[in-house]
């Protein structure tokens, strides 16, 4: 099943993003590379691609896991969990109707 992994920053933290971003961004891939991912990305802090030092205010990530527990257990291994980048992720089912 599809779960949204909903995240959100802490005040702050782009500096701690940017320092853990690339093992953030290999577990990615590792989910893309098993066909398991519909969509990953940041929410900028500002309505533009490229927000510069405003940063960015969370993260959104839909993909598939066997169970809720198991998207639970992923989404609290990530390294901006661990280096203090999010201060709330919300997991919920999810239900895709397009595309």
């Amino acid at each position: 099943m599809l779960y949204a992994i909903i995240a959100t920053d802490v005040a702050n933290s782009l500096e701690k993003r940017l320092s853990v971003r690339p093992a953030h961004v290999e577990r990615l891939k590792l989910l893309q590379a098993e066909g398991r991912i519909v969509l990953a990305g940041p929410h900028p802090a500002v309505d533009s691609n490229d927000p510069g030092d405003a940063g960015f205010t969370g993260s959104l990530i839909v993909a598939e896991f066997a169970s809720l527990a198991d998207a639970q257990a992923w989404a609290k291994a990530d390294p901006y969990v661990a280096a203090g980048v999010y201060a709330d992720v919300v997991i919920k089912p999810f239900k895709q109707v397009l595309p």
